[in-house]
């Protein structure tokens, strides 16, 4: 009768805990970094917009009644 094959099971030690709780924790504060990039941007191009507005706004002469 043969015995049946041991397995070697790594059991996790505390720091690549540390190291699995650090990688969830920085992939939601890179998405959130991805999101204020991205909302920055629209900002900035709203900005530019009303600059273009406001600039029409002031050159046009006004007209006569």
């Amino acid at each position: 009768m043969q015995a049946a094959p041991v397995r070697a099971i790594a059991i996790p030690t505390l720091s690549d805990a540390f190291r699995g709780i650090e990688s969830l924790l920085m992939s939601g504060a890179r998405r959130n970094a991805w999101t204020a990039v991205l909302e920055d941007r629209k900002r900035a191009k709203d900005r530019v917009e009303t600059e273009h507005v406001l600039e029409a706004a002031a050159t046009r002469t006004p007209q006569a009644t």
